[in-house]
């Protein structure tokens, strides 16, 4: 099936606009359960109750509140909040042009597609000057009643726009604790150069797959024509965890499989 946009709108740089349209570049696989009663096998449906009297509270007598310290609510109506939204607008505005480099990969988020929408000339030659400069540009813009920040980049010859989490999401490299112990040995890191050099290789994505997921909808699927599917737990296996010894056996499995192949 193919893929829908879920926003159009215009790509603004200075005064010139790019119109472009919006799809999303993951998609969410999660499996999710409904639930059930276990004698009719009805699905059930969740009440706000008074958790004192347990008794169900309608929802024109339910508010927002944020709670500012223990016990103690600031409440806020829909007519606030929605004063509070940021305006609609249809331009993905680039403020700045920086180098790739300039942003950790801590900052990405969520990853989508714009694609030209209508006369493509303006979009293909800004992914020409993007590559040129080697550089990514930074968006801010409004989409479904949220302001958000990005950074547009070209990525196999498409523009990619990145949301970027806000500064106070990200956590600096600063405010983790000092690693202890004692510092590797000469030894060691040899063998971790020779362990990388040889696990040296090209990234492919196929290899790459929810197992859980593949096995719980196997799982499901059998279960659903009426088997009865076994269940098998995952034994583990006790080794040592001293880096020599790990390096050790990491560069002797290479080895031997390299030369069965």
């Amino acid at each position: 099936m193919a893929a829908r946009a879920i926003w159009k709108g215009s790509l603004k740089i200075g005064k010139t606009r790019v119109p472009v349209k919006l799809f999303s570049a993951v998609s969410d696989q999660t499996v999710r359960f409904h639930l059930l009663d276990d004698r009719a096998k009805m699905r059930v449906k969740q009440h706000m109750v008074d958790p004192n009297s347990g008794e169900e509270v309608p929802n024109e007598e339910i508010q927002k509140g944020y709670e500012i310290e223990p016990g103690t609510f600031v409440i806020l109506t829909e007519e606030e909040l929605a004063s509070l939204e940021p305006e609609p607008s249809r331009d993905i505005e680039i403020t700045e042009f920086v180098p790739p480099e300039k942003i950790s990969q801590q900052w990405y988020e969520r990853p989508y597609y714009l694609a030209p929408d209508g006369d493509q000339k303006d979009y293909f030659g800004l992914i020409e000057a993007l590559q040129k400069r080697e550089v990514e540009g930074i968006a801010r813009w409004a989409m479904r009643k949220k302001a958000y920040a990005g950074a547009v980049r070209v990525v196999d010859d498409s523009l990619f726009l990145f949301t970027l989490r806000t500064a106070s999401e990200v956590i600096s490299a600063e405010q983790l604790p000092k690693p202890a112990g004692r510092a590797p040995t000469q030894k060691e890191l040899d063998m971790a150069k020779q362990l990388i050099a040889a696990m040296e290789g090209e990234f492919d994505a196929k290899e790459y797959k929810d197992e859980y997921r593949e096995r719980l909808m196997k799982f499901i699927e059998s279960k659903g024509k009426g088997h009865k599917p076994r269940l098998s737990s995952v034994k583990k296996k006790r080794v040592s965890t001293s880096l020599d010894s790990v390096l050790a056996r990491s560069l002797a499995a290479l080895k031997k499989g390299k030369k069965a192949a």
